[in-house]
């Protein structure tokens, strides 16, 4: 079969898709870039928002049009959260679980011409599922997928009623497979998860995140190994100083905060306050010296005042953050936040995005400053024009130097400038 897989969400979305594409070639079928002509469409959908939703369902109909005589085939969390509204528009439909069973689902139906749905309860799973790493077509940059499911319950957000509990890929699995994608010639490895804060929590003798992490630096040693999203409770001291004592760990730590309020995270259901939030940044920086900290942040949580946002502003240039994501909030039915009261207007929600979008431009090209002068070691991705590379630092700033051949190479960068949110420098021989 020729096979197109478009994936929607987040970094585990991409690795799981990433992991069928795999699952597919080895068995024979052609995973294609291409939209038309195919046999076979699998959707990977993302719930986490409305808007997210939205677009999943745009995406199926979308690719259905285009390819009227293919299979249809939806996973992820959309389906996981709506399996009837998937199973309208989809002949194969699973959750966000069971990868290999579905891709096996789609090769029957292929062979059988007839639908199949098989959406399980997400917290009835209680072991990792295994998936093959790295891409079929291999890249610079890999993902490793160590946990699933999460536990926090916040008030805005649907997903541990889709992925489920807590299940972490054991300690030693996670360094074989690290030492399999440098074997492959992977320079960058970024570890990935629903929650990895909670890594291990399900695992016999309770290993920890900086456990794993330890394992799979020390597994992998010529290659970086980047953090995804952590929970700020995780940053303690204990954390930092075993990840300081690892050479290849990439200093660039993000942060979930979504809100600089007390009385907003209370109502987030988050579990710290910006007292503690704010410990975890200090650490980081004691313990990491010029380390890139990058966050996420909700505008407009129902009941935010203006004082509020206010409160959040001045918290976020406290904490000096070197790159932020803004999202203004979205109601998703089925989570806490969707019944509540004193719900913010939409145009009020977008104009205080903008507004926090302002404060953390400023404090990016800060950031991005303070780097002019010193030497950086740099991984390069792209061409982003003839000539000139692009890559990024171990703190996560891009950078862009003239060279020749530099794709999948990490080389000694002196930084010259810094333009339009970009480094440029010159490429140390």
């Amino acid at each position: 079969m020729k096979v197109h897989i478009h994936t929607l969400g987040c970094k585990v979305n991409q690795f799981e898709s990433q992991a069928m594409a795999s699952i597919l070639a080895a068995h024979g079928h052609t995973v294609t870039e291409e939209e038309t002509g195919l046999d076979a469409i699998v959707i990977n959908t993302c719930a986490v928002t409305a808007e997210s939703v939205r677009k999943s369902r745009q995406a199926v109909r979308r690719l259905k049009s285009q390819n009227p005589g293919a299979l249809t085939a939806i996973c992820g969390c959309w389906s996981q959260a709506e399996a009837d509204e998937a199973a309208k528009l989809g002949d194969v439909v699973y959750g966000s679980g069971d990868k290999a069973g579905f891709i096996a689902a789609l090769e029957r139906a292929a062979e059988e011409r007839d639908g199949i749905i098989s959406v399980d309860d997400p917290f009835a799973r209680r072991v990792f599922e295994p998936l093959p790493v790295g891409s079929a077509e291999g890249r610079t940059r890999a993902l490793l997928k160590i946990e699933d499911g999460c536990a926090n319950f916040c008030a805005y957000c649907i997903i541990p009623y889709t992925r489920g509990r807590i299940r972490s890929l054991p300690p030693e699995q996670c360094a074989a497979d690290a030492a399999g994608l440098q074997r492959e010639g992977y320079k960058e490895i970024v570890l990935t998860g629903i929650e990895i804060a909670s890594y291990g929590a399900d695992l016999e003798g309770r290993p920890t995140l900086a456990d794993a992490v330890e394992k799979i630096c020390l597994a992998a040693p010529e290659v970086r190994i980047r953090l995804g999203s952590l929970e700020p409770r995780v940053v303690t001291e204990a954390f930092a100083r075993c990840l300081a004592a690892l050479p290849n760990l990439c200093p660039h730590f993000h942060l979930s905060l979504q809100s600089g309020c007390d009385a907003t995270l209370a109502r987030m259901r988050r579990k710290y306050d910006t007292e503690r939030f704010y410990q975890s940044v200090e650490i980081l920086r004691r313990y990491f010296p010029n380390c890139g900290i990058t966050s996420d942040l909700i505008t407009g949580f129902p009941g935010e005042t203006e004082e509020e946002f206010a409160r959040t502003l001045d918290f976020i240039e406290k904490c000096a953050f070197s790159a932020m994501h803004i999202f203004p909030y979205s109601l998703r039915e089925g989570t806490r936040a969707a019944s509540m009261e004193d719900q913010i207007p939409k145009a009020v929600k977008h104009s205080r995005a903008r507004e926090a979008a302002k404060t953390a431009k400023r404090m990016k090209t800060a950031f991005l400053a303070a780097q002019v002068g010193l030497v950086h070691s740099v991984l390069f991705e792209q061409e982003a024009e003839p000539g000139v590379w692009s890559g990024h630092t171990g703190n996560y700033c891009e950078v862009r130097a003239r060279g020749e051949a530099l794709h999948n190479t990490v080389a000694n960068v002196q930084i010259i400038e810094s333009r339009d949110g970009v480094l440029w420098g010159k490429v140390l021989l």
